[in-house]
């Protein structure tokens, strides 16, 4: 991974513990966002006529990424429309199940919207939280981020396999927007029916861009009601033959936004995603293993076997002042510290961490 850390600029002056807040420009990108818009200023709409194919690319690259067939991928400029689209399609007589304190993006749009929820407690038995909500009050669909943005909890993905097997009707919405991008992943294979991301986090896209993938049975349940000239390609006499991924397409894509999604997921696939899956395995158990011996985990996290590269320390104020004046970019979350890694981190950010914490007054 070192030739990658070359490309991060920020990695020459921070460690860089905040990817779970926004991850990181990296030169090449820069070089083709640079070309983009150079293309741009010289040629106008000739350039963007041509590159309007790129967003099709893109379709085809989120697809084959992810195990999607293309024709089931929606482009959305970030993961909060896209749930906020998805669910005006979806009947208020649905009963819901969240995680009690998961992302306000996923939650907010569900209870806003009148349906009857339930919500279970974020803890080391999630998996058996869920299990058991879903038996007893007839759940029909569940919501919830594969990895949690306060503390890092992941979500068992053959839990989740198993669970729609043994319920079939019951669909699955995903948040990944903090774990696409960390581990290898197929979409098809999974128990997942929906999933929606944004790319800014540990895609390394920027911001702008995002994407949705559907199982096709979804489509028997969800009847989108969003709709423009963009989501018929253009076609005047297509209004009454919208395909279900195009509802979340009604307007204008900016190519600049979505190629530099397709741009990172080739940066990615590049590095393989079977050696960024090793590398932050390693760096998650190596990060678990020194804070809970200095004491500033939460039990739930300490007490579950897989863990994501997210974890939220105890400490308030002076320790975090204490942290970003020894330059360790992270974040305030949830009462404590968060503390985030990704592919352009190592073992020896962690010890710097370490160090610090263990030396506080």
């Amino acid at each position: 991974m070192q030739k990658i850390i070359k490309q991060f600029p920020v990695l020459s002056q921070y460690v860089y513990a905040n990817t779970a807040a926004s991850g990181l420009l990296y030169d090449d990108l820069l070089d083709w966002r640079q070309e983009h818009d150079l293309d741009f200023l010289i040629e106008g709409s000739i350039m963007k006529a041509k590159s309007h194919k790129l967003l099709g690319h893109t379709r085809k690259t989120v697809g084959q990424f992810f195990g999607c067939d293309p024709s089931n991928v929606a482009l959305i400029p970030n993961f909060s429309i896209g749930i906020n689209l998805l669910l005006e399609g979806l009947p208020k007589e649905h009963k819901v199940l969240l995680v009690d304190g998961d992302y306000p993006s996923l939650n907010w749009p569900f209870e806003n919207r009148g349906y009857a929820i339930s919500t279970i407690a974020l803890d080391q038995h999630l998996e058996q939280n869920i299990l058991e909500e879903v038996k007893i009050k007839g759940i029909t669909v569940l919501a919830l981020s594969l990895v949690q943005w306060l503390n890092g909890i992941k979500i068992d993905l053959e839990f989740l396999k198993t669970l729609k097997k043994d319920f079939p009707e019951l669909i699955i919405i995903a948040d990944g927007t903090q774990y696409c991008g960390t581990e290898s992943f197929n979409f098809a294979e999974s128990g997942i029916d929906i999933l929606g991301a944004s790319g800014y986090k540990w895609l390394l896209a920027g911001y702008g861009n995002g994407f949705m993938l559907f199982k096709d049975g979804v489509k028997n349940v969800f009847s989108p009601k969003a709709v423009g000239f963009n989501s018929t390609n253009l076609d005047l006499s297509a209004k009454d033959t919208v395909s279900f991924n195009k509802h979340f397409e009604p307007g204008h894509l900016d190519t600049l936004n979505f190629g530099s999604l397709k741009f990172s997921l080739d940066f990615l696939s590049k590095i393989g995603m079977d050696a960024i899956t090793a590398h932050l395995k390693t760096l998650s158990e190596f990060a678990k293993g020194e804070l809970t011996a200095l004491g500033l985990l939460e039990e739930a996290v300490v007490n579950r076997t897989d863990h994501s590269t997210i974890f939220n320390i105890k400490g308030g104020d002076e320790l975090f002042q204490k942290l970003v004046e020894n330059d360790v970019l992270c974040a305030q979350r949830g009462g404590g510290i968060r503390l985030s890694f990704h592919i352009y981190n190592t073992e020896k950010d962690i010890q710097k961490i370490v160090k610090l914490l263990k030396s506080r007054k």
